[in-house]
């Protein structure tokens, strides 16, 4: 009987020890008394490093597609609330970008997950400084400080009024929060906290695309059956 590979449904030769066609090993038994070869003989390198990556090349992708997908998740871009999909579309992208220039017969979804992590980081921290970069510009250079000051004050004015609070010893601790919130510390705090948290939130989006460009690509590596 003809083997045939569990994933592809293509001929397997009957001593093959992996797909020819899309790399899937496989699991075969040796005849009674025969000695099994080690890993290093049976499958091909291809094979062995689907699951690893060559950073050189991974790299090169990433800074591709994170750059641009920085760029427009920051601050200075108006499709900037669009960030969680300019993220997953640059991992996706970056991981079919790696997968041309390297050719192998498949890549695991783990790799293309390490792919878009690379991709998200570069491009996370590119939408940091650039939005930090253009809040300074605003404040130092375009003399806005006291615009931005004055909304972020009414902003936290109408938070803290929804409180109501009634006992004094908590209402102390309110004012007390309110006048840190309010300070030049506090705010600078604050949205320095707010931008790292919405770009390692980005991140998390470069992950899952880096994942799903390499099921994908999986995907459509598959002959047809």
């Amino acid at each position: 009987m003809e083997n045939t590979c569990t994933r592809c449904h293509q001929p397997v030769p009957d001593a093959g020890c992996y797909c020819p066609t899309c790399g899937l090993p496989q699991l075969v038994y040796p005849p009674e008394g025969a000695s099994v070869p080690p890993p290093s003989e049976r499958w091909p390198e291809a094979v062995r490093d689907a699951s690893s990556i060559d950073w050189k090349s991974g790299m090169r992708a990433a800074l591709a597609l994170a750059v641009p997908a920085g760029l427009l998740s920051s601050g200075i871009s108006p499709l900037g609330v669009l960030g969680i999909f300019w993220m997953a579309g640059a991992a996706a992208w970056a991981v079919v970008l790696y997968v041309r220039s390297q050719h192998p017969a498949w890549i695991t979804v783990g790799a293309g997950a390490r792919i878009g992590l690379a991709t998200g980081l570069i491009a996370g921290w590119l939408a940091f400084g650039v939005s930090g970069a253009d809040l300074f510009v605003a404040r130092v250079f375009l003399h806005q400080g006291n615009e931005i000051d004055s909304t972020w004050r009414q902003l936290a004015e109408e938070q803290f009024a929804q409180l109501n609070v009634s006992d004094h010893q908590t209402l102390a601790q309110v004012n007390a929060l309110k006048n840190l919130v309010l300070s030049p510390e506090g705010h600078a705090g604050l949205h320095t906290l707010g931008l790292a948290s919405i770009c390692s939130f980005l991140v998390l989006f470069a992950v899952a695309g880096g994942a799903i460009g390499a099921r994908m690509v999986s995907r459509s590596r598959r002959p047809e059956i």
